[in-house]
């Protein structure tokens, strides 16, 4: 869960990627946001992949700016 909120902070920016999270309601994830998927326990990289898929966010792009951070594969 750490690390899923590091991304946020990371890829989209603190106070857009806490709103996105808040707001944003994403089809893959049920038709909710991330923040109740994560709520629901729905597993915080799925959430990431869901959400990272919804914004168009490239593969290379979705793991922040940590060359050494390595990414969760998809389920």
């Amino acid at each position: 869960m750490r690390e899923f909120w590091l991304l946020v902070d990371d890829v989209l920016g603190p106070a857009q990627g806490r709103a996105l999270t808040h707001e944003l309601v994403i089809g893959a994830l049920g038709n909710t946001t991330a923040e109740r998927a994560l709520d629901d326990g729905v597993e915080p990289r799925d959430v990431w992949h869901a959400l990272c898929d919804e914004l168009g966010i490239p593969d290379s792009q979705r793991w922040g700016s940590d060359p050494h951070r390595v990414a969760p594969p998809r389920r």
